[in-house]
C-alpha cells in the first residue's frame, strides 16, 4: 500500500463539525444542567440541529470515501471499510458504555436502557427519553448508516444504469422519510394522550425518520465523483453557497423554534435542515469561500475531539451541576458554565487521546484505506 498523500487541510469542514458539536452541548446544558432555555437563549434550544450537522457531514465524508474507492483502479473493499470505521467508532464508544454498565454512580441513578440494544446499534428505536446514555440514539443511526451505506452502494453499481438508480434512491428516500413521519404524526402523536413522548420515541429518535441528512451528505458525494462538471459549477463561488446554506437554515430554524412538533415542519422540516446543510458543506469546499479558507482559532481541536466530547459531555454536566450547586455556583451561573463547560473539554479530550488515538494509529497501520488493492508508487521521473 502506498502512502497517501495529504491534501490541504479545509478549515470549512473543520468549522462546521467544530459548530457541530457547539450546538449540541450547549442543548444538552440547557435540558441537563441548568433545565433552562434562557441560559444561551435561542442557540440553546435549537441546538440539537447539531446531530442534524453531524449526519449531513458523515454522508458527504464517508460517501465520498467509498464513491472514490470505487471510481479508482484500486477498487472499493467492504471488509476494510468496516475494519476502518469500527476501528475509529467502537473503541471509545464501548468505554463510555463500560462507564455507564459497570458503575451505577456514573449514570446517576437513571434506568439502563437493555445491553443488547447498544451492542446492536438498535437503542434509538422505540426509547424513551431521559435514560442512561440516551444521546447514544445518534450513534446508533450513524452505525447503522455506515453498515448499510456500502453494500447499498455496491448494490446499484451492479445494476445497469446505476448512475440513474443512484439518483432514484436518493430521491426516494427523501420521499419515503415524509411519508413515514406524516403517517407516524398521524397515528402517535396527534390525539396521543403523550403526544410529546411519542413524538421522540417514534419520530425524533427513529431512524426512518432522520436520514434526511445522512442522504443529502451521500448526494453531495455522488455529484462530487460522478458529475464532475457539474460539482465544479456549484462549488465555483462559495460565498454565494454559504449565504444560501445560511438562509434556508434560518428559516429552518425559526420554524422549528416556532412549533417543532408540529405536523408540517415534522414532515418538510428535516429536508430542509438537510439542504440548508448541504449548501453549507458546499460552501466549505468551494473556491472563493470564507468558510473554506478563514482558520477559526480553536475549531480545528474542537473537531478532532468532538466525538469523544460528544460521548462524554452529558453525563459530565450532569455530575456536575449538584457539586458546583454546593459550592454556591447554580448551574445558569457564568461561573458554573464555565467550569463544566471545562470539564467536559478535558474529559472528551482524556478519552480521544487514551482510546481514539490509539485505535486510530492501529488503523493508519494495519487498515490505511479503503482500497481492495495496493495503490502503484509514482516512479521518479
Amino acid at each position: 500500500m502506498s502512502p497517501i498523500h495529504p491534501t490541504r487541510r479545509l478549515f470549512g469542514l473543520d468549522t462546521l463539525r467544530a459548530l457541530a458539536i457547539v450546538l449540541v452541548v450547549l442543548h444538552h446544558y440547557t435540558l441537563f444542567v441548568s433545565r433552562s432555555d434562557t441560559t444561551f437563549g435561542w442557540f440553546g434550544e435549537i441546538g440539537w440541529v447539531g446531530v442534524d450537522l453531524f449526519f449531513a457531514l458523515s454522508g458527504y465524508l464517508i460517501g465520498n470515501q467509498i464513491f472514490a474507492a470505487m471510481r479508482s483502479e484500486a477498487g472499493f473493499s467492504l471488509p476494510r471499510f468496516y475494519a476502518r470505521r469500527f476501528l475509529r467508532t467502537l473503541p471509545a464508544f464501548y468505554v463510555v458504555l463500560a462507564l455507564y454498565a459497570l458503575w451505577p454512580w456514573f449514570r446517576k441513578g437513571l434506568e439502563m436502557p437493555p445491553m443488547w440494544k447498544f451492542l446492536t446499534f438498535t437503542q434509538n428505536l422505540d426509547l424513551t427519553p431521559g435514560t442512561a446514555f440516551s444521546h447514544a440514539w445518534s450513534l446508533c443511526i450513524e452505525e447503522q448508516f455506515y453498515v448499510l451505506l456500502p453494500a447499498l452502494a455496491l448494490l446499484v453499481a451492479s445494476l445497469r444504469g446505476s448512475l440513474r438508480w443512484a439518483w432514484f434512491a436518493v430521491a426516494l428516500a427523501f420521499a419515503a422519510g415524509m411519508a413515514v413521519r406524516a403517517t407516524m404524526w398521524q397515528e402517535l402523536v396527534d390525539g396521543s394522550a403523550q403526544p410529546g413522548l411519542n413524538y421522540y420515541k417514534y419520530i425524533y429518535y427513529s431512524t426512518f425518520c432522520r436520514f434526511d441528512e445522512l442522504v443529502a451528505g451521500v448526494a453531495l458525494a455522488l455529484l462530487k465523483n460522478y458529475h464532475q462538471d457539474a460539482w465544479r459549477r456549484l462549488t465555483s463561488n462559495g460565498n454565494v453557497m454559504l449565504a444560501a446554506g445560511a438562509s434556508v437554515c434560518a428559516v429552518a430554524f425559526w420554524l422549528f423554534l416556532d412549533e417543532r412538533e408540529g405536523f408540517a415542519i415534522t414532515v418538510v422540516g428535516f429536508p430542509m435542515l438537510a439542504l440548508g446543510f448541504a449548501l453549507l458543506i458546499v460552501a466549505a469546499l468551494s473556491e472563493r469561500s470564507v468558510l473554506r479558507d478563514v482558520r477559526v482559532p480553536g475549531a480545528e481541536s474542537l473537531a478532532l475531539w468532538a466525538y469523544a466530547i460528544y460521548l462524554t459531555h452529558k453525563q459530565i454536566g450532569m455530575l456536575a451541576r449538584e457539586p458546583m450547586q454546593e459550592l454556591g455556583y447554580p448551574p445558569g451561573s457564568l461561573v458554573a458554565i464555565v467550569a463544566i463547560m471545562a470539564l467536559s473539554l478535558v474529559f472528551g479530550w482524556l478519552l480521544y487521546k487514551l482510546v481514539e488515538s490509539p485505535f486510530m494509529a492501529l488503523r493508519d497501520r494495519y487498515v490505511p484505506t479503503n482500497f481492495a488493492r495496493p495503490v502503484p508508487t509514482p516512479q521518479p521521473q
